[in-house]
């Protein structure tokens, strides 16, 4: 299996590759290509495909959304254009709610468009359970075993009813592979908590070794209690490798690098992991 960092917060030193605040990776398997989410907009992805040899066209063949943020979908219509044919985009059903923040002003932060224009250019599967999309390679699904530390308002709301309500990100999902050396386990912003992803990736695989962990764990404005504590959890499940980077935070970074050394990564684009 092989996972390329299609964009990334951080391009790397002496890079010609193109950064952006968001995520997307690419994950191919058993001769398939599974987009894991699309930045905020196409054009940089594009561009970084092409350094990598990458052709939208014959590469992709699934797309997966971690969940509503646009900086995780914002690309979403352009890659399908470069796609040119229809593919599977598989997400959360409330993925397209109204997803929204208050301070400092009223700000839409969900996905940037409708879902009758994903229609037109692709087929939906909205699943909220898990779903294996190619042999050995699973959907999360909701994560709804939260661990109570990783709990907490993050400061965003959506409307149910009429009523303005606190948004717990239920549709966050992530995918976990199974490989010959274990799992390796890919999340997009881990607002479901990245102890709590993992814990229900081998609860879901029944698969007790973890290889990699990879992607942003969300602890940028979290306490030291909690960054000492998802560390800690970390160690003791057993993760053999961290591949971090998004929205995980300068201080979360120095703790996993303390503590994983030379089996600590930050994330690029560009990056390429195989397993």
């Amino acid at each position: 299996m092989r996972i390329y960092v299609l964009v990334e917060d951080y391009s790397g030193y002496e890079s010609p590759f193109l950064a952006q605040h968001g995520v997307s990776f690419l994950i191919e398997k058993a001769g398939k290509g599974i987009l894991f989410d699309t930045g905020q907009s196409a054009e940089p992805i594009l561009h970084n495909m092409k350094l990598l040899g990458l052709d939208p066209s014959s590469h992709v063949d699934y797309i997966f959304l971690s969940h509503c943020h646009y900086d995780h979908t914002g690309g979403l219509l352009g890659i399908l254009k470069a796609i040119g044919r229809r593919v599977p985009v598989i997400a959360h059903p409330s993925i397209f709610r109204r997803h929204f923040v208050m301070k400092p002003y009223l700000r839409d932060v969900g996905i940037p468009f409708r879902r009758e224009e994903v229609e037109e250019l692709a087929d939906l599967y909205l699943a909220p359970k898990p779903l294996e999309i190619i042999e050995g390679i699973y959907s999360t699904g909701e994560v709804c075993n939260r661990e109570n530390f990783e709990q907490g308002h993050i400061g965003v709301y959506t409307l149910r009813d009429g009523q303005i309500m606190e948004d717990t990100i239920m549709d966050d999902m992530s995918l976990v592979a199974k490989t010959s050396e274990g799992l390796v386990i890919v999340s997009g912003c881990s607002h479901a908590g990245i102890v709590s992803i993992v814990k229900g990736a081998i609860r879901l695989t029944g698969e007790r070794r973890v290889r990699a962990v990879i992607g942003g764990f969300h602890l940028i404005d979290a306490s030291d209690e909690r960054i000492e504590r998802t560390v800690r959890e970390f160690k003791e499940l057993g993760v053999e490798e961290v591949y971090t980077g998004h929205c995980t935070g300068l201080r979360a970074e120095a703790a996993f690098l303390e503590a994983y050394g030379e089996r600590f990564h930050k994330l690029h684009s560009g990056m390429v992991m195989e397993f």
